[in-house]
């Protein structure tokens, strides 16, 4: 628990509340740190809750944690360390053993009753070393994650992935992206944070696509832009929500696609699919001037 003193030298939010975090890369890479670190130091609590190991690709799958007869990525863990644990110094950075679907069950129906109280009030995941667009949501770990959340915890949740990078080690030195990202994912959390609850609706998780970070120096460069996740099917998909003098949204592909610093965030439902125009005119109106339009 946080000293009154400690918790009286955080940085004020407007909303500062409690969040489980995981991804598929594994709980030592970079990025899931870097994220850490940015909502933290925005004022929220945070627990990590993430795979030994890197587990992408690995989309819902679920299995109980087995004993680790190896070290964790980068060296760190040891092994012959258990099928749980946690960094020596940060008790809130741990590791599973298995993938992230468990690793974020772990992280909602244990370790949020020991750093919350009880349950967390978002669940985030990545941001991935590499984009989830499209099709690629099915067998994504990270998405994987989030949908667990929403969809069966009931736990609003957004899976964050990042077009730049390589997998990297927590003690290496941060590259940029990893900065930039976590500080745009930090600035989605806040605009979902302050619009209040229910966070986001029911069963409902948010894909968010960070493009290359090429041009754009810093996050303050980026526009978000309101987009789905598959490409709608002439006369067969239903409307999207109206927005941007359009009924239809551009896909998460097109945004991150086009030229410029543009960042996709697109309304899963529980099946990971687009969710109806209801649930993205809720999200829009939500997220409100977060969002732009494509040029």
């Amino acid at each position: 628990m946080r000293s009154p003193l400690a918790l009286a030298l955080l940085p004020a939010v407007s909303q500062a509340i409690n969040i489980v975090s995981s991804n598929d890369d594994g709980w030592a890479e970079i990025n899931i740190r870097s994220l850490y670190s940015a909502l933290s130091s925005a004022g929220h609590s945070v627990v990590v809750s993430a795979p030994a190991e890197n587990q992408s690709g690995t989309g819902s799958s679920d299995e109980t944690p087995s004993d680790r007869t190896e070290a964790c990525e980068f060296d760190s863990c040891e092994a012959n360390s258990g099928p749980y644990g946690s960094n020596a110094t940060d008790p809130r950075l741990n590791w599973v053993n298995s993938y992230p679907v468990t690793s974020i069950k772990h992280g909602i129906d244990t370790l949020s009753s020991e750093f919350f109280s009880g349950t967390p009030d978002l669940a985030v995941s990545g941001p991935n070393v590499g984009n989830n667009l499209g099709v690629v949501v099915y067998f994504s770990g990270t998405v994987g994650a989030a949908n667990y959340a929403s969809a069966t915890a009931g736990i609003p949740a957004i899976a964050f992935s990042g077009a730049d990078g390589d997998p990297v080690a927590w003690d290496a030195e941060v590259p940029a992206y990893s900065t930039i990202y976590a500080d745009l994912a930090n600035k989605v959390v806040e605009r979902v944070a302050e619009a209040g609850t229910p966070y986001l609706p029911e069963n409902v998780w948010l894909n968010v696509n960070f493009p290359t970070v090429d041009g754009c120096a810093s996050a303050d460069d980026f526009s978000f832009v309101l987009s789905r996740i598959f490409t709608a099917v002439p006369l067969i998909t239903a409307d999207d929500v109206e927005t941007c003098g359009s009924t239809r949204l551009p896909t998460e592909s097109e945004v991150v696609g086009t030229d410029g610093c543009y960042v996709s965030i697109s309304v899963g439902d529980a099946d990971k699919t687009d969710a109806d125009a209801t649930a993205q005119g809720t999200v829009l109106e939500k997220l409100g001037d977060l969002l732009s339009c494509l040029p």
